[in-house]
């Protein structure tokens, strides 16, 4: 006699949970993101390093990483301006370049994560 399965697929729960994940991830990556541009960021008496912030727009999946100093973008952007070492210009973009494959995964993580539950 052959056997019979019912399987009811609540698509809106899976992309509600799918897009959740998504929102937290792009949080977590972004302070992945802050965490390595921290280390490399000019530091002389740490405002610029402190300054530091995550901000996220969960309607538009975008997450953004700024410092809020005035003169933040001069010294990202100064290629002549010497550091202490380890420390540099494009100390948001190099981490922005470098680690991109590991935000993808921090972010890829989380959702997976919502779709366990």
């Amino acid at each position: 006699m052959p056997q019979r399965a019912r399987l009811k697929l609540n698509t809106q729960q899976i992309k509600a949970r799918q897009r959740a994940g998504a929102v937290k991830g792009l949080k977590v990556a972004a302070e992945h993101l802050l965490q390595v541009s921290r280390e490399l960021v000019p530091h002389e008496e740490g405002t610029l390093e402190r300054s530091g912030t995550v901000s996220a727009d969960e309607a538009n999946l975008r997450a953004a990483v700024s410092y809020d100093t005035p003169y933040a973008v001069r010294q990202h952007e100064e290629l002549t301006w010497k550091h202490d070492p380890g420390r540099q210009a494009k100390y948001l973009e190099e981490p922005l370049n470098t680690e991109a494959a590991t935000m993808m995964e921090l972010v890829a993580a989380q959702i997976r994560r919502s779709l366990r539950s």
